[in-house]
């Protein structure tokens, strides 16, 4: 058509409404442009919050996800066999009637027969108190597979994390520095910052073994060898230890490093922070500065860190120990009082003795000791990391000189949470930012720490420049809510499924300390499990380890495919049959998708989802919020369109559900449904504590509350009024420091974000992690067996460390192979949107020039890929943008003919694969026999980027033809 006569002007559609988009985790605001009633076009919202009228290719197809030919339109049950497909539609009342029937059952007999695990279905506030109304342990959601690593060494070192739950100063930072980030989460809001960053002429350095997206608009990219993230890290700080680079009144004020640490080898509290009779931390000052007497209130002054003079290290390469000769604490003009204490000057180091005579010293001598250590120097890291020593040397002097060189006062008040008033805001303008390439290995839980200490030690968490906080959080780190244990007399659990443990006498063990769970969580072989081990599910209820279950309910997770390790055994495990009975091992499938995904055709019972154009959803405070660090924002999804099949909103149907087999919160006190409408209702009226609900906009009767208040009955009208968001301003004062900020933290509680307005001090020496390596030496009244008493100690160091993961360590396997996340597509349901097919429909393996001579790989052959487990044949690409000695392919590209109503000759079905079928679910036995999950020790997080493969030539590596073959000796006996 000439351009002369396009009819720019004319509307797209008749009606335009607000909503929520789901085509990633941004959770966008979005313009649905409808004609007739059925989606014409989408587009972004400029009014909202995230993403500013900014839309991405995702955001703009979900018209195609919507009107996808693979929608499933009525419930479904199995005829046929497990995996054949073969399925009969019924009415709603037959599959509720079902369900009820195998979940009332179960409840009546044990709760815990039912294994309850959710995919991206952001809905974890109903879905995780559902399972704790049906009183079962076994409950789990995606981040498990995904970011529990981030997430959990954000909670347990500074009550926040990377990605969700804060974000870089995009509008001040002049140095930001991207870990392993891919582009298919939180895009928008990261593409409109690093617009930003380009704009001021701040630098970008990518560290990623490949060169993508974010990476490819870097200033500078590091190639790194996969796993090896914290390798690097731990040199810079080395570096910047070396160097005196470090903000010390930021880590006496709002830190631990100033802690004293016990030092009493083979003593019960060996480790552990040294405490006054009423509990308070203690730490050691220069005399004259504070009593022994004071506390927080006792002063005005600033609190000032010891400077060490000329650095950290004597000329004979020794450290500087103050107050460690013998003549004691007294000769040396040190006092120990508490480590909160004002108008105090607390050392950093030195060793000193406590009243009952023994020796302490401030956990930042530990770290020092630790990184100042010859291994941890760039000549010993660099050929491991595949970073040259200079460039480690001029990025951490480049992280130090923008730190120190280009500081920011910024002329704004604030009040400490001591009640102390300071004029200005100081900041260190460097910012960090990291993702699933950090998270997806079995060290990603310290390589996540190291990188938080990394920015405390530069003052580089929640300052003008840096990384920042978004609302609700900070929070204490960790936060108390622990995982539920026991079930109270109307069967409900006596917690949230999930949760953070504080101590070994949290977990889920029996009383041979044993795992509770099915999944292993919060068990001696993965403790900090905060999300539950989704991965482990299938091969434990198939192995009856530690126990056989009788209903596996899932949600928007294909474990049938993408989302598994070992993806063609996991399949097989689905089906088997019980040799004695046989029955199916695992008795029951029921599973809820909107698309004929790869799992459905392995449910007994499938209960069809609506896309969520057709739904309402709630995207709340008490799950994962779209605040950002200067504003708290949540928000809904409002059905946009009629349904036009037989489908309902998983929301509804698990509470109709709940309330079929009695659920307590489901029920009124005389018995009758309590909420007869469905989520929506549920939504408005549900209240987690008094004045708490789902949502924190419009509350009270009339609307005029905000965080906390009565529900509101037309709380939702009021939300899309606003076009589906509702945000409350960070007060000025409180922008940053908010960890300690008077005017935020007021602010916070005000909305119910935190209990009080007490500082939350950040964890440089985490001594959660001492608690359990004390229980392994055999303290505690809770210890771990013994075969796994030696594997606790080691991994649950106080202080951050670099370990090389166990599938790293395979012979004969010399070469990484990872997945990155396109930004076009996300997770399996992208894939199978004709319009992002468009950009990719089938993935090739790409790997560098260097390394495809030495395998004699040419652009293009054909080649086969192989790992301990198994071997497939793909097609290979040269790319120079690749590390040597790295492979990787896009994630989740590859589908299973007969799935997502594709062709049987689609690219994505004959050439399309995934790693996944190389990844083994287990570790390598132990002497004793035992395997332990592929995964990180502490976390439990699936270590998908620990796989480690060879290139095996083809004789015909110009024929065409993707397949898979498991090694005979890895099947599963």
């Amino acid at each position: 058509m000439p351009h002369a006569s396009l009819e720019l002007d004319r509307p797209t559609g008749d009606e335009v409404k607000t909503t929520t988009c789901y085509m990633c985790a941004c959770r966008c605001g979005i313009r649905v442009h409808l004609k007739d009633g059925r989606v014409r076009y989408i587009d972004g919202n400029p009014r909202h919050p995230v993403n500013r009228g900014v839309i991405c290719a995702k955001g703009s197809a979900g018209i195609k996800q919507h009107y996808s030919p693979a929608r499933l339109s009525r419930p479904l049950l199995r005829v046929g066999e497990r995996g054949a497909g073969e399925f009969r539609e019924i009415e709603w009342e037959e599959a509720l009637a079902l369900a009820a029937t195998w979940l009332g059952d179960i409840r009546k007999r044990n709760p815990d027969e039912l294994a309850f695990f959710t995919g991206r279905d952001q809905s974890q506030a109903l879905t995780g108190w559902w399972a704790q109304q049906f009183g079962t342990i076994n409950y789990a959601a995606h981040g498990g597979f995904c970011s529990v690593n981030m997430a959990a060494a954000g909670m347990y070192t500074f009550g926040g994390s990377f990605w969700e739950f804060g974000e870089p100063d995009w509008d001040l930072t002049r140095y930001l520095m991207l870990w392993g980030v891919a582009e298919d989460h939180d895009s928008n809001p990261i593409k409109l910052g690093l617009g930003k960053l380009k704009q001021r002429g701040a630098k970008i350095v990518a560290i990623n073994p490949v060169r993508t997206g974010y990476g490819a608009i870097a200033d500078e990219w590091v190639p790194i060898n996969p796993g090896t993230d914290g390798l690097l890290a731990g040199a810079f700080i080395h570096e910047l230890l070396r160097a005196d680079r470090i903000d010390f009144d930021y880590l006496v004020r709002f830190t631990n490093a100033h802690h004293l640490v016990i030092r009493d080898p083979g003593a019960a509290d060996d480790g552990l922070i040294a405490r006054d009779s009423d509990g308070n931390a203690l730490c050691a000052a220069r005399r004259g500065s504070a009593h022994s007497s004071e506390g927080r209130d006792s002063g005005t002054s600033d609190r000032q860190a010891e400077k060490l003079d000329p650095g950290l290290r004597r000329d004979d390469g020794e450290v500087n120990v103050p107050g460690s000769s013998a003549s004691g604490n007294d000769r040396a003009g040190v006092v120990l009082v508490r480590a909160d204490s004002i108008g105090i000057s607390p050392l950093v180091v030195g060793e000193f003795t406590l009243g009952d005579g023994r020796k302490a010293v401030p956990s930042f001598q530990l770290l020092a000791e630790r990184y100042l250590a010859d291994e941890c120097a760039p000549e010993a890291v660099s050929e491991r990391c595949g970073v040259d020593v200079e460039t480690i040397r001029r990025l951490a002097r480049e992280l130090g000189d923008t730190a120190f060189d280009e500081a920011i006062t910024l002329d704004q008040p604030w009040t400490d949470a001591y009640g102390q008033r300071h004029e200005t805001m100081t900041g260190r303008p460097v910012a960090m930012h990291a993702m699933r390439g950090i998270s997806a290995h079995s060290n990603g839980f310290h390589t996540c720490r190291t990188l938080h200490v990394l920015q405390m030690l530069l003052g580089a968490i929640d300052t003008p420049g840096s990384f920042r906080y978004q609302p609700p959080y900070p929070k204490p780190a960790p936060p108390p809510n622990r995982p539920g244990k026991a079930r109270k007399d109307d069967g409900v659990l006596d917690g949230g499924p999930l949760g953070y443990v504080q101590s070994p006498d949290d977990l889920l063990v029996d009383a041979n300390g044993q795992p509770r769970r099915l999944d292993k969580a919060y068990s001696w072989e993965h403790p900090l499990a905060a999300h539950g081990l989704m991965h482990s599910v299938i091969r434990n209820a198939w192995a009856g380890d530690p126990y056989r279950i009788d209903t596996l309910l899932m949600f928007m997770a294909n474990m049938g495919w993408n989302s598994s390790m070992n993806t063609g055994e996991t399949r097989r495990m689905l089906c088997d049959r019980d040799e004695a009975t046989g029955e199916y091992r695992i008795p029951h499938i029921i599973y809820s998708d909107a698309y004929m995904s790869e799992t459905v055709a392995f449910a007994d019972l499938v209960l069809p989802d609506t896309t969520y154009l057709e739904r309402h959803d709630c995207i709340s405070m008490l799950d994962r919020p779209i605040s950002d660090a200067d504003c708290a924002a949540d928000s809904i999804r409002q059905p946009v369109v009629e349904l036009d099949r037989d489908v309902r909103p998983f929301q509804d149907v698990l509470i109709d559900l709940g309330t079929r087999i009695g659920l307590p919160g489901l029920l009124n006190e005389d018995g009758s449904a309590k909420y007869p409408r469905g989520f929506p209702q549920f939504m408005v009226e549900h209240e987690r504590a008094p004045g708490v609900g789902l949502l924190a906009g419009w509350r009270g009767t009339d609307g005029s509350k905000s965080g906390l208040g009565e529900p509101n009955p037309d709380q939702l009208k009021r939300y899309v009024e606003h076009g589906c968001v509702w945000e409350a301003k960070v007060p000025d004062a409180g922008r940053y420091y908010k960890m300690a900020n008077l005017d935020y933290l007021g602010w916070a509680k005000s909305l119910g974000f935190v209990g009080s307005t007490d500082p939350i001090v950040l964890q440089l020496y985490c001594e959660t992690l001492q608690r359990f390596r004390l229980a392994a030496q055999g303290h505690g009244t809770q210890q771990p067996p013994e075969d796994e008493r030696e594997r606790v100690e080691r991994y649950f160091d106080p202080l951050p460390f670099w370990y090389e993961s166990v599938a790293a360590k395979s012979d004969g396997f010399p070469l990484s192979a990872i997945t990155q996340r396109p930004m076009f597509m996300y997770h399996s349901w992208g894939s199978q949107n004709a319009w992002l097919r468009q950009i990719t429909a089938r993935n090739y393996l790409y790997l560098h020039p260097q390394t495809a001579a030495a395998n004699e790989v040419a652009d293009g052959d054909w080649v086969w890929l192989a790992s301990p487990l198994a071997r497939i044949r793909v097609q290979a690409k040269l790319h120079e943008a690749t590390a040597p000695g790295t492979l990787w392919t896009w994630n989740a590209i590859g589908k299973r003919k007969g799935a997502w109503k594709l062709s049987d000759d689609a690219p994505e079905n004959r050439d399309g694969f995934l790693l996944n079928h190389l990844i083994d679910e287990l570790l390598p036995a132990k002497a004793s026999g035992q395997r332990h999950a592929n995964a990180d020790p502490v976390t439990g997080q699936a270590a998908w980027f620990d796989l480690r493969v060879r290139l095996e030539r083809d004789p015909d590596p110009h024929l065409e033809g993707h397949r898979v073959e498991l090694h005979a000796a890895e099947k599963p006996a």
